[in-house]
Protein backbone atom coordinates (compact mmCIF):
# COMPACT_ATOMS: atom_id res chain seq x y z
CA UNK A 1 0.00 0.00 0.00
CA UNK A 2 0.99 3.17 -0.85
CA UNK A 3 -0.28 6.85 -0.37
CA UNK A 4 -1.41 7.48 -3.79
CA UNK A 5 -3.42 4.12 -3.49
CA UNK A 6 -4.89 4.54 0.33
CA UNK A 7 -8.42 4.22 1.27
CA UNK A 8 -8.90 4.80 4.38
CA UNK A 9 -7.39 7.61 6.56
CA UNK A 10 -7.82 7.32 9.86
CA UNK A 11 -7.41 9.88 12.61
CA UNK A 12 -6.75 9.53 16.30
CA UNK A 13 -5.74 10.78 18.92
CA UNK A 14 -2.04 11.54 19.55
CA UNK A 15 -1.94 11.93 23.32
CA UNK A 16 -4.31 8.76 24.07
CA UNK A 17 -1.91 5.71 24.06
CA UNK A 18 -4.32 3.11 23.87
CA UNK A 19 -6.74 4.79 20.96
CA UNK A 20 -3.62 5.42 18.75
CA UNK A 21 -2.07 1.97 19.08
CA UNK A 22 -5.97 0.43 18.43
CA UNK A 23 -5.86 2.85 15.39
CA UNK A 24 -2.62 1.40 13.89
CA UNK A 25 -4.36 -2.11 14.45
CA UNK A 26 -7.45 -1.70 12.86
CA UNK A 27 -6.61 -2.53 9.74
CA UNK A 28 -6.53 1.45 8.25
CA UNK A 29 -4.49 1.77 4.51
CA UNK A 30 -3.16 4.89 6.68
CA UNK A 31 -3.04 5.93 10.17
CA UNK A 32 -3.09 10.04 11.27
CA UNK A 33 -1.84 10.78 14.71
CA UNK A 34 -3.74 13.99 15.37
CA UNK A 35 -1.77 16.86 17.46
CA UNK A 36 -4.41 19.54 16.44
CA UNK A 37 -8.21 19.27 17.14
CA UNK A 38 -8.82 15.98 19.05
CA UNK A 39 -6.07 17.46 21.44
CA UNK A 40 -6.91 20.11 24.25
CA UNK A 41 -4.68 22.77 24.72
CA UNK A 42 -2.68 21.35 27.99
CA UNK A 43 -2.05 18.45 26.33
CA UNK A 44 -0.07 19.16 23.14
CA UNK A 45 2.82 18.20 24.41
CA UNK A 46 2.32 15.29 26.08
CA UNK A 47 0.51 14.31 22.84
CA UNK A 48 4.03 15.07 20.98
CA UNK A 49 5.61 12.91 23.33
CA UNK A 50 3.03 9.93 22.97
CA UNK A 51 3.12 10.52 19.77
CA UNK A 52 6.78 10.09 18.78
CA UNK A 53 6.52 7.19 21.57
CA UNK A 54 3.93 4.65 19.90
CA UNK A 55 4.99 5.43 16.22
CA UNK A 56 8.78 4.20 17.15
CA UNK A 57 7.23 1.37 17.90
CA UNK A 58 5.76 0.28 14.31
CA UNK A 59 2.86 0.76 12.01
CA UNK A 60 1.23 -2.44 11.81
CA UNK A 61 1.46 -2.79 8.18
CA UNK A 62 -0.88 1.08 8.08
CA UNK A 63 0.85 3.56 6.83
CA UNK A 64 1.51 6.10 9.37
CA UNK A 65 1.33 10.15 9.05
CA UNK A 66 0.76 13.29 11.78
CA UNK A 67 -0.95 15.59 11.39
CA UNK A 68 0.33 18.95 13.04
CA UNK A 69 -1.38 22.13 14.14
CA UNK A 70 -2.40 24.91 11.46
CA UNK A 71 0.25 27.68 10.55
CA UNK A 72 -0.01 30.52 12.72
CA UNK A 73 -0.67 28.29 15.80
CA UNK A 74 1.29 28.64 18.51
CA UNK A 75 2.55 25.10 18.52
CA UNK A 76 3.27 24.75 14.78
CA UNK A 77 7.06 25.09 15.34
CA UNK A 78 7.20 22.41 17.96
CA UNK A 79 5.34 20.16 16.07
CA UNK A 80 7.06 20.49 12.75
CA UNK A 81 10.34 19.77 15.37
CA UNK A 82 8.52 16.39 16.72
CA UNK A 83 7.48 15.27 12.79
CA UNK A 84 11.18 15.68 11.70
CA UNK A 85 12.30 13.61 14.30
CA UNK A 86 9.77 10.56 13.17
CA UNK A 87 10.07 8.15 9.97
CA UNK A 88 6.43 9.33 8.76
CA UNK A 89 4.99 8.26 5.56
CA UNK A 90 3.01 11.52 5.28
CA UNK A 91 2.70 14.77 6.59
CA UNK A 92 -0.98 16.15 6.99
CA UNK A 93 -1.76 19.72 7.17
CA UNK A 94 -4.68 21.52 8.64
CA UNK A 95 -6.03 24.73 6.88
CA UNK A 96 -4.46 24.35 3.83
CA UNK A 97 -3.47 26.83 1.47
CA UNK A 98 -0.07 27.17 -0.69
CA UNK A 99 1.50 29.39 2.05
CA UNK A 100 0.79 27.01 4.55
CA UNK A 101 2.88 24.39 2.45
CA UNK A 102 5.92 26.67 1.56
CA UNK A 103 6.07 26.91 5.37
CA UNK A 104 7.05 23.28 5.51
CA UNK A 105 9.52 23.65 3.57
CA UNK A 106 10.97 21.47 0.46
CA UNK A 107 11.97 18.99 2.87
CA UNK A 108 9.99 16.00 4.58
CA UNK A 109 7.22 13.30 3.58
CA UNK A 110 4.85 13.85 1.37
CA UNK A 111 1.88 16.03 2.26
CA UNK A 112 -1.62 15.65 2.57
CA UNK A 113 -3.86 18.90 2.95
CA UNK A 114 -6.79 19.36 4.35
CA UNK A 115 -8.85 22.07 2.08
CA UNK A 116 -10.86 23.05 5.12
CA UNK A 117 -11.20 27.04 4.75
CA UNK A 118 -13.21 29.58 1.81
CA UNK A 119 -9.28 30.63 0.78
CA UNK A 120 -8.17 27.06 0.92
CA UNK A 121 -10.91 26.07 -1.35
CA UNK A 122 -10.44 28.65 -3.80
CA UNK A 123 -6.39 27.76 -4.00
CA UNK A 124 -7.23 24.15 -4.18
CA UNK A 125 -5.73 23.72 -6.93
CA UNK A 126 -2.29 26.20 -6.15
CA UNK A 127 -2.11 23.81 -3.25
CA UNK A 128 -2.48 20.77 -4.94
CA UNK A 129 0.38 21.73 -7.59
CA UNK A 130 2.61 21.98 -4.75
CA UNK A 131 5.47 20.20 -5.41
CA UNK A 132 5.41 18.24 -1.76
CA UNK A 133 1.11 17.48 -2.13
CA UNK A 134 0.64 13.74 -2.83
CA UNK A 135 -3.29 14.19 -1.61
CA UNK A 136 -5.85 16.70 -0.82
CA UNK A 137 -9.31 16.25 1.69
CA UNK A 138 -12.42 17.93 2.36
CA UNK A 139 -12.62 19.09 6.00
CA UNK A 140 -16.49 19.62 5.61
CA UNK A 141 -16.86 20.92 9.62
CA UNK A 142 -15.01 23.75 9.33
CA UNK A 143 -15.34 24.51 6.20
CA UNK A 144 -19.12 24.73 6.57
CA UNK A 145 -18.82 26.50 9.84
CA UNK A 146 -17.13 29.42 7.84
CA UNK A 147 -19.68 29.58 4.81
CA UNK A 148 -22.68 28.93 7.36
CA UNK A 149 -23.70 25.74 5.72
CA UNK A 150 -26.50 23.88 6.91
CA UNK A 151 -25.95 19.41 7.19
CA UNK A 152 -28.54 17.84 4.65
CA UNK A 153 -29.18 13.83 4.81
CA UNK A 154 -28.42 14.29 0.50
CA UNK A 155 -24.95 16.05 0.96
CA UNK A 156 -25.57 18.90 -1.20
CA UNK A 157 -24.17 21.17 0.77
CA UNK A 158 -20.72 19.86 0.44
CA UNK A 159 -21.27 18.68 -3.36
CA UNK A 160 -19.68 22.00 -4.46
CA UNK A 161 -16.33 21.59 -2.64
CA UNK A 162 -16.60 17.77 -3.22
CA UNK A 163 -16.33 18.44 -6.65
CA UNK A 164 -13.94 21.37 -7.00
CA UNK A 165 -11.73 18.81 -4.96
CA UNK A 166 -12.15 16.25 -7.50
CA UNK A 167 -11.30 18.50 -10.44
CA UNK A 168 -8.55 20.42 -8.73
CA UNK A 169 -6.63 17.36 -7.49
CA UNK A 170 -6.72 15.69 -11.76
CA UNK A 171 -6.18 19.21 -12.93
CA UNK A 172 -2.74 19.39 -10.24
CA UNK A 173 -2.29 15.56 -11.48
CA UNK A 174 -2.33 13.98 -7.95
CA UNK A 175 -4.20 11.22 -6.74
CA UNK A 176 -8.20 11.54 -5.98
CA UNK A 177 -9.09 12.74 -3.12
CA UNK A 178 -10.06 11.70 0.45
CA UNK A 179 -13.95 12.15 1.15
CA UNK A 180 -14.71 14.03 4.47
CA UNK A 181 -15.42 12.32 7.74
CA UNK A 182 -18.88 10.74 8.44
CA UNK A 183 -19.52 12.08 12.23
CA UNK A 184 -21.79 9.60 13.84
CA UNK A 185 -19.62 6.65 14.43
CA UNK A 186 -22.75 4.97 14.88
CA UNK A 187 -24.25 5.07 12.06
CA UNK A 188 -22.43 2.34 9.27
CA UNK A 189 -25.51 3.00 7.45
CA UNK A 190 -24.80 6.54 6.44
CA UNK A 191 -21.43 5.97 6.46
CA UNK A 192 -21.99 3.68 3.50
CA UNK A 193 -24.47 5.74 1.48
CA UNK A 194 -21.55 8.59 1.98
CA UNK A 195 -18.91 6.78 0.98
CA UNK A 196 -20.47 5.37 -2.00
CA UNK A 197 -21.64 8.75 -3.31
CA UNK A 198 -18.05 10.28 -2.72
CA UNK A 199 -16.53 7.03 -4.84
CA UNK A 200 -19.11 8.46 -7.58
CA UNK A 201 -18.15 11.57 -7.50
CA UNK A 202 -14.65 11.35 -8.05
CA UNK A 203 -13.33 10.42 -4.46
CA UNK A 204 -10.92 7.31 -4.22
CA UNK A 205 -10.47 7.58 -0.11
CA UNK A 206 -12.19 8.69 2.94
CA UNK A 207 -10.89 9.94 6.14
CA UNK A 208 -12.52 8.03 9.55
CA UNK A 209 -12.48 8.96 12.93
CA UNK A 210 -13.07 5.37 14.84
CA UNK A 211 -11.57 1.85 13.47
CA UNK A 212 -15.07 0.46 13.15
CA UNK A 213 -15.59 2.76 9.97
CA UNK A 214 -12.65 1.45 8.18
CA UNK A 215 -13.93 -1.98 7.07
CA UNK A 216 -17.03 -0.57 5.52
CA UNK A 217 -14.46 2.51 4.05
CA UNK A 218 -12.00 0.07 2.12
CA UNK A 219 -14.80 -2.06 1.14
CA UNK A 220 -17.01 0.77 -0.98
CA UNK A 221 -13.76 2.26 -2.64
CA UNK A 222 -12.47 -1.22 -3.46
CA UNK A 223 -14.01 -2.92 -6.62
CA UNK A 224 -16.94 -5.14 -6.64
CA UNK A 225 -16.93 -8.96 -8.07
CA UNK A 226 -19.07 -7.85 -10.50
CA UNK A 227 -17.04 -4.39 -11.63
CA UNK A 228 -13.99 -6.65 -11.73
CA UNK A 229 -15.19 -9.19 -14.33
CA UNK A 230 -16.88 -6.34 -16.09
CA UNK A 231 -13.61 -4.87 -16.57
CA UNK A 232 -12.01 -7.94 -17.70
CA UNK A 233 -14.34 -8.81 -20.40
CA UNK A 234 -14.39 -4.77 -21.45
CA UNK A 235 -10.63 -5.38 -21.72
CA UNK A 236 -10.68 -8.69 -23.23
CA UNK A 237 -12.99 -7.52 -25.89
CA UNK A 238 -10.92 -4.29 -26.95
CA UNK A 239 -7.57 -6.00 -27.04
CA UNK A 240 -9.66 -8.71 -29.27
CA UNK A 241 -10.58 -5.50 -31.49
CA UNK A 242 -7.68 -4.41 -32.26
CA UNK A 243 -5.86 -7.74 -33.28
CA UNK A 244 -8.38 -7.40 -35.83
CA UNK A 245 -7.14 -4.25 -36.55
CA UNK A 246 -10.57 -2.30 -35.30
CA UNK A 247 -10.59 0.29 -32.72
CA UNK A 248 -13.70 0.38 -31.01
CA UNK A 249 -16.05 -2.80 -30.36
CA UNK A 250 -20.16 -3.65 -28.75
CA UNK A 251 -20.41 -5.80 -25.47
CA UNK A 252 -23.20 -6.30 -24.12
CA UNK A 253 -24.69 -3.82 -26.33
CA UNK A 254 -22.39 -1.02 -25.43
CA UNK A 255 -19.70 0.89 -27.57
CA UNK A 256 -16.45 -0.16 -26.07
CA UNK A 257 -13.73 2.28 -27.04
CA UNK A 258 -10.33 3.75 -25.42
CA UNK A 259 -11.82 5.46 -22.62
CA UNK A 260 -14.43 2.65 -21.40
CA UNK A 261 -11.13 0.49 -21.36
CA UNK A 262 -9.09 3.39 -19.84
CA UNK A 263 -11.75 2.92 -16.66
CA UNK A 264 -11.93 -1.06 -16.89
CA UNK A 265 -8.21 -1.07 -16.67
CA UNK A 266 -7.77 1.74 -13.93
CA UNK A 267 -10.72 -1.00 -11.80
CA UNK A 268 -8.39 -3.68 -12.51
CA UNK A 269 -5.58 -1.78 -11.05
CA UNK A 270 -7.43 -0.91 -8.06
CA UNK A 271 -8.04 -4.15 -7.34
CA UNK A 272 -4.67 -5.67 -7.51
CA UNK A 273 -3.52 -2.79 -5.17
CA UNK A 274 -6.14 -3.55 -2.69
CA UNK A 275 -5.49 -7.31 -2.98
CA UNK A 276 -2.00 -6.67 -1.81
CA UNK A 277 -3.17 -4.56 1.07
Amino acid sequence: MTLATARSLLFAPGNDERKLAKALAAGADAVVADLEDAVPAAEKETARTVTSRVLAGGSGGSLVAVRVNALGAEEWEADLRTVAGLELDALVLPKATPDAVAALGTKGPPVVAIVETALGLRQAYETACSERVAALVLGAVDLGLELGLEPRADGQEVLYARSRLVVESAAAGIRSPFDLVHVDTRDDEGLEAEARLARSLGFRGKACIHPAQVEIVNRVFSPTPEEVDRAKRVVDAYERALADGRGAVALDGEMIDLPVVERARRILAETERSVSR
